[in-house]
């Protein structure tokens, strides 16, 4: 998976984390005051935050390597386009299992505790936590982090996501209540666009079609073309 499509997706899906992550955002703008420290504080509460990214895309790479080694990597970006394209048409909403919900509640709480906390390491805890909450855009970005085949691009992938994120947070934590967050932001279409593009991207991903930096031909299916042409 090209790993631009990373950045764009965070960048786009802002608004989303905005609405989602914003109103924690601002209770930490109101708990301290706006301080150098402080404001160092926030930004490691988002290296931690793109950091749980960073580890959830080299987990997921590694899965996408071993269940679809060279060669098939093409057809794994095409399945997972078909599955985000029926998961968006059939539009079935899972319920949570119990598992879930206890597991947020223990991230919930822990971040409760590491809020009344002032110290560059909390915050980069709480940061951290904050990334392993269930969060349907990050959902979309992890599909993109397998769809690359490797650990290590899965994990630039989740990272250049996570980076695509901080314009819209690092603002929120700048000017606080003088930004304008609605609590309805439309965030359904929001992350429905998101799952539409990233499932045509990945299908037309696998199909390689020659299109450059969306459709590239991969170095094998380049070579066993220009023999086939050279076939009398």
């Amino acid at each position: 998976m090209a790993l631009w499509t990373a950045f764009l997706l965070g960048l786009a899906g802002s608004l989303h984390c905005a609405g989602m992550c914003g109103p924690l955002m601002l209770a930490l703008a109101k708990v301290r005051p706006r301080t150098a420290r402080e404001s160092t504080g926030r930004v490691f509460y988002h290296v931690g935050r793109v950091a749980a990214y960073c580890g959830l895309g080299l987990t997921l790479g590694f899965l996408g390597h071993v269940a679809a080694p060279a060669g098939f990597q093409r057809w794994l970006s095409i399945a997972l386009g078909v599955a985000l394209l029926t998961g968006l048409l059939v539009a079935v909403k899972v319920p949570l299992s119990t598992r879930v919900i206890k597991w947020v509640t223990l991230l919930k709480v822990a971040m409760s505790r590491l809020l009344q906390r002032d110290s560059i390491a909390s915050q980069a805890t709480m940061g951290a936590l904050n990334g392993l909450l269930p969060c349907g855009l990050v959902y979309v970005a992890a599909v993109g982090a397998t769809a690359t085949g490797h650990p290590l691009a899965g994990a630039a992938y989740m990272a250049l996501f996570g980076l695509g994120t901080w314009p819209m947070m690092l603002s929120i934590h700048l000017l606080g209540q003088r930004l304008p967050l609605h609590p309805r932001l439309s965030l359904g279409s929001i992350t429905r666009t998101a799952v539409l593009l990233m499932a045509v991207l990945l299908i037309l991903r696998g199909l390689e079609l020659g299109i450059p930096f969306v459709s590239p031909v991969s170095p094998d299916l380049s070579a066993a073309r220009s023999d086939n042409g050279h076939c009398h």
